[in-house]
């Protein structure tokens, strides 16, 4: 059995997301649901996690459940982080640059080296380049870092002059990360629908939902606003698979 939360897993956060996984997995077994003591992290935590038949629990990016996943997992519900102008459950991308850059406004970097964290992210490449390519702008790949956080480093080191942040990891980054004062905030892409949790098919999803609703109710104050969570909603597959997919990036350097 699996069960994995490495989407917003700082370490700031973990022991919250083990006391949400606590609440959520007693609700399981409530239901005659087994499921794992601990949550998994690391790298097994991720694809592995995802693609496994064994999954109780994880959280997944809105672009490999559509790109991928869909068709061989059970979409059990999004958490709704309150992201400022989304609906319940969405978010968007906010896009970051050095704060000492004289340029003013997003289209002022169309051109400009873009840092982002991995080619199917859609926080990080395929709503920043379709943004891009609605309003006419070009945001060439410059380096891929492997993360966010990597991302805004990148960023503020000069490495990229700007980079596109999942606007509740840009929120956990300025309460738990250093050196973002250093950059600042040119502008957002259009909301989508948020990071979903997902289970192996088959997984029952009404069950596993309402143990998610009950393990964030059942958490403090505290832990929630540590965590950004206000709840978990429904939002259909249809909606995650109406976003488009931009095409691969093309590094300096490699073939298109």
């Amino acid at each position: 059995m699996i069960a994995s939360l490495g989407m917003y897993d700082l370490a700031p956060l973990q022991s919250a997301n083990d006391r949400l996984w606590g609440h959520v997995r007693d609700g399981l077994r409530r239901c005659g649901i087994a499921a794992p003591e601990a949550l998994t992290r690391g790298d097994a935590g991720y694809w592995a996690a995802w693609q496994s038949p064994d999954l109780v629990l994880s959280q997944t990016c809105g672009y490999p459940f559509r790109a991928r996943l869909h068709p061989s997992v059970t979409l059990i519900g999004t958490p709704d982080y309150g992201v400022a102008g989304c609906a319940p459950g969405w978010y968007r991308s906010v896009f970051v640059a050095r704060a000492g850059d004289a340029r003013q406004g997003l289209a002022a970097f169309s051109g400009a080296r873009f840092a982002f964290n991995e080619a199917l992210s859609q926080s990080g490449w395929a709503a920043p380049q379709t943004h891009a390519a609605a309003h006419g702008l070009h945001f060439p790949p410059a380096v891929q870092t492997g993360g966010h956080a990597l991302s805004a480093q990148a960023v503020a080191e000069g490495r990229a002059d700007l980079a596109a942040l999942d606007a509740v990891t840009w929120e956990i980054l300025r309460r738990h990360g250093p050196g973002l004062q250093d950059l600042k905030v040119v502008g957002t892409t259009d909301p989508t629908p948020g990071l979903p949790l997902i289970a192996a098919a088959g997984a029952d999803a009404d069950a596993t939902f309402a143990a998610v609703a009950a393990g964030i109710a059942a958490l403090t104050p505290a832990d929630r606003d540590l965590l950004r969570l206000r709840g978990i909603v429904r939002i259909a597959a249809a909606d995650y698979l109406a976003v488009p997919n931009p095409s691969a990036p093309a590094l300096p350097g490699t073939a298109a």
